[in-house]
């Protein structure tokens, strides 16, 4: 009998060595995450895979699983422990070695298997699935515009795959760190990380580029940065898409996650289209299934996840499916640069996704004050930073609007000992920084809530 995981223990011990350690808090609403040695052992690793084995016999579908592994120096032995747990479950596993997440969810296609295992941040080995995934992406026509694009990969594991894919298309390509280094010697392979971005922004600038795209760690979002050396975000882009998708397929519908940018409802050329907009919790596995269950054209994530449905895509976040979808749009606006594309939206001022420290076993306490300080301040007709409150939208967090239209988000991170603060306004930037300061305001209420990553 394998023994049961332990919620705590000490490294460099007996009982570390010999028995499992599985900090509950590591299962998310999504996905599973935890730090390496101080939450999980190899054990429990193990033990994970183990259940997991368990649970899809359970659940009765075939027991076979495709499982792949990031270019960190130790995903390769947690994804071997993994394996053991599940072949010991009675899996069959074929594994696809170092990937993408795009990659093993190709794989779940290409290869007719119910189930993923993805380790990010024996068993029978599947020969040339990579060649087999960029030739899926690039079975297409080449791009009429020739567009010189920076490749920007964080020396993540998009570096083996990405520029390969956009040379494929016509691109030309300027690499930009996509040799594959799992010290991460310049920044975290980060899309919505400002020093990701800054990198992209000057590299744009030296070479004269149409465009960069910048990929994370295991290839599944993308960011980009326009020929003026300008970052757009992710739900901006979204935008940019939409329009750029309805005008080819009118009447399109369309979900975005409750950080995204309010334009989504309000753009006049969507409208315009006869676009139907679904605002949704966030989250790669919400927005996957929401965007299937009600037929959408794309789904769209402030963070940068893309889920194009067919014709566009099979449904998944795949990094450079986004690539190819805003080269697609460019290439559909010869006359036209990123820039120009951007220029041509509403004016709006947004602030990047903000993550205040806290506690995973508080957070959801914290929104769940957060929520009622606003259900009661606009039961109470009271003015937040200086306009009484239009809507309240409560799927996930609390997204506040007010009478001119600026917003802002409170939620629980999903993924971190964090929460998640987005603002924005149509008016001005001070608007948009008289949201921040309130929401904040009442954030300050709560000790338990720490200092931001980043802030406007």
């Amino acid at each position: 009998m394998f023994p049961k995981p332990k919620p705590a223990l000490t490294p460099n011990t007996y009982a570390y060595e010999s028995e499992p350690l599985v900090k509950p808090t590591g299962f998310r609403e999504y996905d599973a995450r935890w730090l390496l040695e101080k939450e999980i052992n190899l054990m429990g690793v193990q033990a994970l895979g183990l259940g997991l084995g368990t649970l899809i016999h359970e659940l009765g579908v075939a027991p076979q699983v495709v499982t792949g592994h990031d270019f960190r120096a130790y995903s390769a032995s947690v994804k071997t422990a993994l394996v053991s747990g599940l072949m010991a479950a009675g899996c069959s596993v074929s594994d696809i070695g170092l990937a993408l997440t795009p990659m093993a969810y190709f794989a779940q296609f290409d290869l007719d298997v119910p189930c993923v295992a993805m380790v990010t941040a024996s068993y029978t080995f599947v020969e040339n699935l990579p060649a087999r995934y960029i030739a899926d992406l690039t079975k297409r026509p080449k791009l009429k515009r020739r567009l010189k694009v920076v490749c920007a990969c964080g020396n993540g594991t998009a570096g083996a795959f990405a520029p390969q894919v956009l040379a494929a298309v016509g691109c030309e390509v300027v690499p930009l760190d996509c040799e594959l280094d799992h010290t991460f010697p310049k920044y975290n392979p980060n899309t919505e990380d400002m020093k990701m971005l800054h990198a992209m922004r000057d590299e744009v600038l030296r070479v004269n580029a149409d465009v960069a795209l910048g990929f994370d760690g295991d290839g599944d979002r993308c960011g980009v940065v326009d020929n003026e050396g300008e970052e757009i975000f992710a739900d901006k882009v979204g935008v940019m898409l939409a329009r750029d998708i309805s005008a080819q397929h009118k009447g399109a519908t369309f979900v975005a996650d409750v950080k995204s940018t309010g334009l989504f409802m309000t753009d006049p050329v969507l409208r315009a289209n006869g676009v139907k907009v679904d605002y949704w919790k966030t989250g790669h596995s919400y927005m996957k299934r929401r965007v299937n269950e009600i037929g959408a054209m794309a789904g769209f994530e402030k963070s940068g996840h893309f889920f194009f449905n067919p014709p566009l895509g099979r449904g998944y976040d795949d990094g450079l499916a986004f690539a190819l979808a805003v080269c697609d749009m460019l290439d559909r606006n010869p006359g036209k640069s990123m820039a120009d594309l951007k220029h041509a939206l509403p004016k709006t001022w947004s602030s990047p996704t903000m993550a205040p420290h806290c506690p995973d076993e508080v957070k959801y306490r914290v929104v769940d004050d957060v929520v009622r300080h606003f259900e009661q301040a606009k039961a109470r007709a009271e003015k937040v930073a200086g306009q009484p409150i239009r809507d309240l939208v409560t799927v996930n967090g609390v997204r506040v609007t007010l009478a001119d239209g600026t917003w802002g988000l409170v939620r629980a991170s999903s993924n971190k000992p964090e929460l998640v603060v987005v603002v924005e306004s149509p008016v001005s930037e001070a608007r948009m920084r008289d949201m921040f300061k309130a929401v904040d305001g009442v954030l300050r209420t709560h000790g338990e809530v720490g200092a931001y990553n980043q802030t406007i």
